[in-house]
This record gives structure tokens, sequence and C-alpha cells, in this order.
């Protein structure tokens, strides 16, 4: 039966996640040095205009379509058969093109937050084949394993409310290891450039908050108590992350920034994100306060140890907070939230965190290993790193012939 509440509020969830691809395009994008920004915003742009398309041929059947417990089937290919009615295996109070789309939002960012690992270094076509082979032999299967009926790791019990493991375990470790296998950037010399638009960074940061509601809250796919639920403690772990990392720096550094502020938030929000259904504000609070703790030691101390060039540490935010809110949800997550979950640790179920612990080995592995085989790939048949010239030039101008500032002479 539709409920046209539940699909207002679906819909417009749908569309505050599809922001969040902008939003990320201006929070990278201010990052990088200017001779990159144009490039940061076109990949995500491409992001969303090819994956979109990906998502309603073969990639939305893939993932949710009745299939195994490793993958989903053909069936709905070009959404056939996903049409208006409801479809009660994943929503039953809305039509099924409805969460069809909401789901597609997802499919886009996901492979969106692997560009801050290779920024302002990776072929324009190298990218394009690259997110395109990684959405359909990656997110697709992972996000069958723990959202689509059958899935091997939902049936195992797993708690994601909104995509942990399926977007930023998925996204972090593959951000890792593309980071690797690309190389440093030239010229730095293992110090970071400074962001050459702060700004940009804050107004990514505050739309992708603002879009982070419709992520969350929006999972629960009606418009009941558990999304107030998923509402309240998504603002209340990125309030709390952003203020711990800042008085961090504030310790360290004896100065607290408002870029260090504006990723700890997003650090937050990405831990509270499998949680958000699962538990109450003092575990949201705690999420936070560790998510921004664990991603500052991962970006400012082994980072630098270390000396890979994740550019924008999309493995040290979005990887690290993964990891902790799917371990967090295993400890936090309490029946009395949302009956149709799991107790966790805390609450007399030392399994929960078993099966969770489970779900971060299952996700990193697999994605590390297909991402590098992907990798590998296309950088053997088209090639994956831009010149030495280009690099020095900068993407814009050479992937683009664009430049994003006028020069007055």
């Amino acid at each position: 039966m539709i409920n046209s509440g539940d699909t207002a509020f679906v819909l417009i969830s749908a569309a505050l996640v599809m922001l969040m691809t902008p939003a990320l395009a201006f929070f990278y994008g201010g990052i990088v040095r200017r001779k990159n920004v144009l490039s940061i915003l076109m990949q995500c742009m491409i992001a969303l205009c090819l994956i979109s398309l990906q998502w309603v041929i073969f990639g939305y059947s893939l993932s949710f379509a009745p299939g195994n417990a490793i993958l989903g089937s053909l069936k709905w290919f070009g959404l056939n058969g996903v049409g208006f009615e409801p479809y009660s295996d994943y929503a039953a109070t809305i039509p099924h093109q409805a969460f069809m789309i909401f789901q597609a939002m997802f499919a886009i960012i996901t492979p969106a937050l692997i560009i801050g690992a290779f920024a302002e270094r990776m072929k324009f076509s190298g990218f394009v084949v690259f997110i395109l082979l990684w959405a359909t032999f990656v997110y697709d299967p992972v996000a069958h394993w723990v959202w689509g009926a059958g899935g091997w790791l939902k049936n195992l019990g797993v708690l994601d409310f909104a995509g942990g493991a399926v977007v930023h375990i998925n996204a972090g470790i593959a951000a890792l290891v593309t980071a690797l296998l690309i190389g440093k950037r030239n010229g730095l010399d293992n110090k970071p450039a400074p962001p050459h638009n702060i700004p940009f960074v804050v107004l990514g940061a505050g739309l992708l908050w603002f879009g982070w509601f419709g992520f969350n809250a929006g999972s629960a796919l009606a418009a009941n108590g558990l999304a107030v639920n998923a509402f309240v403690v998504t603002n209340i772990a990125g309030a709390a992350a952003g203020l711990t990392w800042a008085m961090l720096e504030w310790l360290s550094n004896g100065k607290p920034t408002i870029f260090g502020t504006a990723t700890g938030a997003i650090a937050g929000l990405a831990a509270i994100t499998p949680a958000a259904g699962f538990v109450s504000v003092i575990p949201a609070i705690i999420i936070g306060l560790f998510a921004s703790v664990f991603c500052y030691i991962a970006v400012a101390v082994i980072k630098p140890r270390l000396g890979y060039d994740d550019s924008l540490d999309a493995f040290g935010v979005h990887g690290i907070s993964g990891i902790l809110g799917i371990i967090a949800t295993g400890l936090f997550a309490s029946k009395t939230i949302n009956p149709l979950g799991s107790d966790g640790l805390f609450f007399g179920n030392p399994h929960q965190l078993f099966v969770q612990t489970l779900a971060v080995l299952a996700t990193v592995v697999y994605s590390a290993s297909v991402t590098f085989i992907i990798f590998k790939a296309v950088d053997k048949t088209i090639g994956m790193r831009v010149s030495e010239k280009e690099e020095a030039v900068g993407l814009d101008l050479t992937q683009h012939r664009e430049g994003a500032y006028t020069m007055l002479e």
C-alpha cells in the first residue's frame, strides 16, 4: 500500500543525496591546487551522469534483483519490472522506482569519493573507464551482499543502515589502493599542498552535512520515528566530530582551523552512517568523538610517516570512519531504537560484533583485490596517469582545456 508521505520523504531524501556529489566536488575542489579544481568538478559531474545511466540499465538489477548470495541478476535490466507498485522485500509503502532512484544516489557518490585519492594526476579517459568498471564489479556486488534480498552478509544479520561498508569502507579501501598504484604527485616532497580555496571546502562540507540527512534519515524509507532518530544522531555525530578535531588541532598545533573542523565533521558523519538507524544520542556522540580521533591520527600521524599520497584523505577519513562505524554498530546497536535490528555487544549480544567485523574484513579484501585488478587492466590499456608535463601544467588545461579563474591582464 503506497503511503504518499513516505513517498514524498524518500524522493526528497534522494534529491538531498544527489546534491552530495556536487557538494563533494566543492569540498574536494577547494582542497586541490587552483590548476586542478575544474578536473575535480568534472570528475564528480561525470560520475553523476555516467553512474545514473549504469544504474538504470543494469547496476540496480545487479545490486537488488533476485539472484544468489553474491550478486543479483539481470532480471530488472533497463528497469524492466521496476514499476510504481511497492516491492515489499525493500520498502512496502513507496513505489519500487522511488527506492531505485534513492539507491541510485548512493551508487553515484561512492565511486566519486575515491576521486580524493588520485586527485591532480589521473587521466580523464582512464578515470571514466575505471569508475564504470568499479561501480559494476565492486559497488554492485557489495551492495547486494549487505542490502540485497538473499545477500550473504544480509543473511548473516549484518547491520549497515546507510552504507558504512557499502559506501565508506568500499570507497575508502579503493582510495588507498589507487593512491598506492598511481604513485605520489610530483614536486610536493611529502609536504601537503595548501588548499587553494578554503571557502569552497566549507561550502562543500556544509552541503555534504545537509545532504547527509537524506543519506541517513532517508534510509528509514518512511517518514517515521526511525527517520527522526537517524536525523538526530547524524547531526550529533557530525557536531561531536567537528568539535573534537578542532580541539585536537588546538592542543597539537596551538590553533584550530576551519579546514580541520570541516574534515572532522565529515569523519563523524561517515562514522554514524551505518549506525544511524540502530543507536541513540549518547553512542552517537561517542562515535563522532572517536571518528575524529582515529581519522586525525590516520591523516596527521600515520600518512606522513608511511609517505603514501592519498591526496585528499579519502582513505584516512572515509575508510577509517567506515570501519569504525561498522564496528561501533556491533557495540552500540539496540532493539529499543530499531526492533527490526539487533542488540550489540553492550546490550548483551556479542555475536553482532562478530558479524560486523566479518563485514569489515570481507569488504576490505574484496574492494582491495578487485580495485587492484581494475586499475591494472585500465592502466595497461589506456593508461591511468597523465604525463609529468601535463601534471605540471594542471589537469584543468591539459584534460579539459578550461581554466577556473580568469586572469586579468
